[in-house]
């Protein structure tokens, strides 16, 4: 006899008790302690070959010259952009290094290029991942109820429904939907007052990086901009803006609200991703459910602590292994808003 069951009833049986099975202690006991443990030698290796690598296209490109190739330039160096903007998501999570200093200056040294305020955008990633799969606290990419989106205008529901891979530029300045301040202003709620310098530093380095683009439009022209500079950034944008939105809208991936969140249940709220030969290029960001419990693990030890914990995790883990165009379709399909009420919560289609 064929049961006719709701696939989110399977997943309220495993996501919606109050307590999971085992605790973060017990998925640490089983990782190797060295995979916490960042080596500065290995951390600078991954900044300075995305450095070399960077400089290399823009040499080959620049030699070149040629419209046949730009189209090829800005993919690659688009890619290497957010490779590098993933080493300073390292230095953010302080996983990069143990010391502090080293941590900011590698972090502003790959983010103010690619004109990401590093400090605004490390604090605002640390309340995301302190408050993942909160319907009410998390800081980006989290759901609308069925009301909120009832509410939205067209040209809301525009821009985060067909828009949504350009998103990230309009979130350094507004935040995500229903929030307010931006990642530049010390006064922005982001931020607490003990942060105020490290706000005002990286503004005054992105400042000076647009500044700098500004200078070069000015010289050599916005052609020249465009080619070298504005195409291979919305690469970047969209790399940026397509991993995280896979990470965490699924249409089987619980949301929580009240008391029924907890960190580590939060935590296991998003799901890993296969990007194929890119995964090493991008420092294997796709890893992504251990680096939610373990923020302060280093991104090549990621892969080792995943599966350490597999186990234990059992039905908890998810990795889709769908071709990245595909499942970005469907979540894009699917993926519009939540029920007004209740926990767990799941994404469902338009009506």
């Amino acid at each position: 006899m064929q049961l006719n069951i709701n696939p989110h009833q399977l997943e309220e049986q495993v996501f919606g008790e109050k307590e999971l099975s085992f605790t973060l202690q017990d998925l640490k006991n089983v990782i190797p302690a060295y995979c916490f443990e960042p080596s500065i030698g290995r951390s600078l290796f991954y900044f300075f070959l995305d450095i070399s690598i960077i400089a290399g296209l823009y040499a080959i490109a620049y030699s070149l010259d040629s419209w046949w190739f730009f189209p090829l330039f800005w993919l690659m160096q688009g890619t290497m952009f957010w490779a590098l903007f993933v080493v300073g998501h390292d230095c953010g999570h302080s996983s990069f290094s143990k010391i502090k200093w080293l941590n900011n200056l590698i972090g502003h040294l790959c983010h103010t290029p690619i004109l990401v305020p590093y400090h605004g955008w490390r604090i605002s990633h640390r309340t995301h991942h302190a408050n993942t799969g909160n319907i009410d606290t998390d800081e980006s990419w989290y759901p609308v109820s069925e009301s909120q989106y009832n509410a939205m205008t067209g040209i809301e529901k525009f821009l985060r429904y067909k828009l949504f891979l350009l998103a990230y530029p309009v979130y350094l300045f507004k935040r995500s939907p229903g929030k307010t301040g931006s990642h530049f202003l010390p006064s922005s709620p982001l931020f607490r007052p003990s942060e105020k310098w490290d706000a005002i530093a990286s503004t005054v380095c992105w400042g000076l990086m647009v500044t700098f683009l500004g200078v070069l439009t000015f010289k050599f022209g916005f052609l020249f901009l465009f080619k070298y500079y504005v195409m291979p950034y919305l690469v970047f944008v969209v790399w940026l803006d397509l991993v995280t939105y896979l990470h965490h809208t699924v249409e089987e991936i619980p949301w929580y609200r009240g008391n029924d969140w907890y960190f580590l249940k939060g935590a296991l709220s998003t799901v890993d991703r296969d990007y194929g030969f890119i995964n090493p290029i991008h420092h294997n960001i796709g890893t992504h459910v251990a680096h939610h419990i373990f923020l302060n693990m280093p991104h090549y030890h990621l892969l080792t602590a995943t599966e350490a914990i597999k186990p234990i995790l059992g039905e908890y883990y998810r990795k889709s292994t769908e071709p990245i165009w595909k499942t970005l379709f469907k979540s894009a399909k699917t993926c519009y808003f939540v029920p007004n009420e209740g926990s767990p919560v799941y994404y469902e289609r338009k009506k």
